[in-house]
């Protein structure tokens, strides 16, 4: 049993057990059948769950098929919230990523290439992850305000967050297209690359 799990109340466990094969089988469904072929009714079978501790867990198909990337930000949030950070707000960010991905569970980037690669091919999937996306940047910006006394429609925080969140999905898709070369730590080098050239293209010739 992992770490993460023994500190937890037995129904909490249960709870987190149940999520994770949700995820993980959907995620295996998805992509030896196809995302459509794939009904709630297979996956729910399969984990031998109800429909309704399915959507106990996950909103509907699409989320579930996101998990690895719900469960990144999540956590991210959860650490920004509770981070008290000084100096640049933009490198306070990256260095809260950078914690938050050498937290992720051992599994998490092969699931999470896996869940890029099949967002990539399945338009609704594209559609659902940015709308996570656009979501997910408004709580950073609504946590950020809080915790400083900003307002969310400050528009030097809100540019700092989208530069930020611009930075991310280059690395990431970079990540991804190379078929997640070098795994986490990999990744982790995209970003602190792609993050040292923001001045670089802010001052780009046209």
């Amino acid at each position: 049993m992992s770490d993460d799990l023994r500190e937890l109340p037995l129904r909490e466990r249960k709870k987190l057990r149940t999520r994770r094969a949700l995820a993980e089988t959907a995620l295996r469904l998805f992509t030896e059948r196809g995302y459509d072929a794939t009904t709630l009714d297979d996956l729910c079978d399969a984990v031998e769950v109800s429909k309704r501790t399915f959507f106990r867990n996950y909103r509907s198909k699409e989320d579930v098929a996101l998990a690895a990337d719900s469960d990144l930000w999540s956590a991210y949030l959860d650490r920004v919230a509770a981070a008290k950070p000084d100096g640049p707000l933009l490198e306070a960010l990256r260095v809260a990523l950078n914690a938050t991905l050498e937290d992720m569970d051992p599994d998490w980037e092969r699931r999470f290439l896996a869940t890029r690669e099949l967002s990539e091919s399945v338009p609704v999937l594209q559609s659902h992850s940015l709308g996570y996306c656009q979501d997910t940047t408004r709580a950073m910006v609504e946590t950020l305000a809080g915790r400083s006394g900003a307002d969310v429609d400050d528009t030097c925080l809100r540019l700092t967050v989208e530069i930020f969140v611009a930075s991310w999905r280059t690395a990431c898709l970079r990540w991804t297209a190379q078929g997640g070369q070098g795994g986490r730590d990999g990744l982790t080098d995209l970003i602190e690359r792609t993050f040292a050239l923001i001045p670089d293209a802010l001052t780009r010739a046209a």
